[in-house]
């Protein structure tokens, strides 16, 4: 089968199996991203430290020198319900993540997709994680759809979608058109609702000022970051300058269960995250959460604290006094900060 045969009968079964959108591009495509990521760096010289990591995603060929193609897709997540005790506090993307959870109809999709890949001859590599090449770019170059003012991508879904990527190495292209209104000029939603101002103009942020960075992989020294009273209600990610947005306006759904979320939102409250052990922490929480490491429940339950300072109440007091005498430097650190603000 040719190239352009090959590339229709993966979009088809991309969007049999319900993908927000499909296109394939040849690796050349995605010369444009290295330009893009010095602009940023231009833009806000203190991240140069935070996009140094995304060069690796410049030349795949350079780990994977037989890759010709990539085809990227966007899966939706927008229809899923949001346990009430978990709204606004933990970001949308965390929540319904079906890159590593087994259960998921995303995962179980990405599977369906390497079969077919591998049922057609091709040799091909992913990494559900993290991603191969630059996601946002090559979805914007397959046509799939547009990244926005907010910088983040957007389908006719809005921004509720996650982006996969496989390398292959046939030599083949099918993109789309999509037909997203650009964002007005005049709209600076998203950059008046940052509420630590990492978005500082349309396209531009500040990764590591961004409430998301510093409550999940990023803020190791919470404790001691100016930025932290103005996390508001968010106690792992932030959803805020897309939840915002006019082009997210009707798109998210609430219709459909996500495997196994229901049961776990009672034991990721505030309080709940404070008594958890460690054993807990590994077998139901972290395999989900991956960007924290198993070692890691520590920086949750900083993440809590801040929460609480922000968000006090009576009931959270002898929490935070429990968390004074904590084995752990950083949550001691937090929790007697705390105490000398209050």
């Amino acid at each position: 089968m040719e190239g352009m045969g090959i590339a229709q009968v993966i979009r088809d079964k991309a969007y049999d199996l319900g993908y927000a959108g499909c296109g394939i591009i040849s690796l050349e495509r995605l010369h444009g991203y290295a330009e893009k990521l010095e602009e940023r760096v231009r833009k806000v010289p203190e991240s140069a430290g935070f996009y140094a990591t995304q060069r690796r995603l410049i030349d795949p060929r350079k780990q994977f020198p037989w890759a010709k193609s990539v085809v990227v897709v966007a899966e939706r997540y927008g229809t899923y319900k949001i346990p009430r005790e978990l709204k606004g506090r933990i970001g949308r993307p965390y929540l319904f993540d079906g890159r590593v959870d087994a259960h998921s109809k995303e995962f179980k999709a990405g599977l369906q997709m390497e079969s077919l890949m591998h049922s057609l001859g091709l040799k091909f590599a992913s990494e559900r994680k993290f991603g191969l090449v630059g996601l946002r770019w090559a979805a914007l170059q397959a046509g799939i759809g547009r990244i926005r003012r907010n910088n983040f991508f957007y389908t006719k879904y809005g921004s509720w979608v996650t982006l996969y990527a496989w390398l292959t190495d046939q030599d083949m292209e099918c993109t789309e058109a999509a037909d997203l209104p650009e964002c007005p000029t005049s709209c600076d939603r998203c950059i008046k609702a940052c509420p630590t101002g990492s978005l500082s103009a349309p396209y531009t942020m500040s990764p590591m000022a961004c409430v998301s960075f510093l409550t999940t992989f990023g803020g190791r020294n919470l404790p001691e970051e100016p930025l932290r009273s103005k996390f508001g209600n968010c106690i792992y990610g932030c959803d805020i300058c897309q939840e915002v947005c006019p082009m997210n306006k009707g798109k998210w759904e609430e219709s459909e269960e996500f495997p196994g979320l229901s049961q776990l939102a009672p034991f990721l409250t505030p309080e709940k995250i404070m008594e958890m052990d460690d054993e807990f922490y590994k077998d139901f929480v972290q395999p989900k959460f991956f960007y924290l490491k198993p070692d890691e429940l520590w920086k949750w339950k900083v993440d809590t604290l801040c929460f609480m300072h922000n968000q006090y109440q009576e009931a959270y007091e002898p929490y935070i006094l429990e968390a004074c005498h904590s084995p752990h430097e950083k949550i001691r650190e937090m929790a007697k900060s705390i105490c000398q603000e209050r």
